[in-house]
């Protein structure tokens, strides 16, 4: 269950050259997601998390624009500390998203994930 952006992009590879290898790979992934994108060297399950994926670009994007606007450090430090708070709670509701999923989590059960 890869976390989009810098966990995934580190993975990808690995997961691709696992399923050119003949294993059998799942990757567990939010609808909207910034990086992880479906390939035929794995098979992509997905599930509804807190975010459309237009939402999802739009807050990544006010984020990225954060950092790099002018002010005192402290400033800066404390609206870069929000988005990680907003980071954080969406990553706890994506997961709740997922654990809620019955289909999802019958799948996973019922193939040993």
């Amino acid at each position: 269950v890869p976390v989009d952006g810098s966990h995934w992009l580190s993975m990808r590879e690995v997961v691709e050259i696992l399923g050119q290898k003949g294993h059998e790979v799942v990757v567990v992934a939010p609808e909207a997601t910034l990086h992880i994108k479906p390939s035929k060297n794995f098979v992509m399950k997905r599930y509804s998390g807190p975010l459309s994926q237009e939402e999802m670009e739009e807050d990544f994007k006010t984020f990225l624009q954060s950092l790099f606007e002018e002010g005192s450090f402290l400033e800066r430090f404390l609206n870069v500390y929000e988005h990680m708070k907003r980071l954080g709670y969406l990553s706890v509701a994506c997961c709740e998203k997922l654990l809620q999923n019955k289909e999802l989590m019958r799948y996973l059960e019922e193939t040993k994930f």
